[in-house]
Formats: structure tokens, sequence, C-alpha cells
């Protein structure tokens, strides 16, 4: 039997990991790669350009998922929040 209903596809909008999980991901295949991590996200930040965060763990495709403006959104709610905490 048919259906004239209009299917709905959303291939963007669905994420497994949230900003957090991914940066703590990233981080980790970072160091174990040897590199500072501070260093190589915000070059991935500042330029967009991928090759500075390694494949190991899948944390390239990982970091992608999300735009940087959003990580760079979570990261100073993130620093606000601590700072208002330690008053």
């Amino acid at each position: 039997m048919a259906s004239d209903n209009t299917m709905f596809y959303d291939f963007g909008q669905k994420r497994d990991k949230s900003i957090e999980e991914t940066l703590e991901i990233v981080y980790q295949a970072l160091e174990a790669k040897g590199y500072n991590p501070t260093n190589q996200i915000v070059g991935y930040l500042m330029s967009g350009d991928p090759a500075y965060i390694p494949r190991l763990n899948d944390a390239r495709n990982l970091i992608r998922q999300f735009q940087r403006d959003e990580i760079v959104e979570a990261l100073v709610n993130h620093y606000l929040k601590e700072t208002e905490a330690g008053k």
C-alpha cells in the first residue's frame, strides 16, 4: 500500500557526540600523537584546516561535525561559567 506522505530526511542535524565529548577525544588523540593539543585546536579553529587534527580515533571527522563558530561559542560559554563559579 503506497503512502502519499512526504518522507523527511535529516542528514546534518544528528550528532553522535557533544562538542565537549568531541574535544576530549580530539585532545587525547593530539596528546597521543605528541602534539600540543591547545595549539593544534586553536590552529584548526582559526584556519579551518582539518590537517591540524589527526585521524587517530576518528578525531578529524568528529570535530568536523560542528561548525567552528559552534565550538568557539561552547568554549567561551564554558570559560565564562568557570569564571563565574570562581567568584
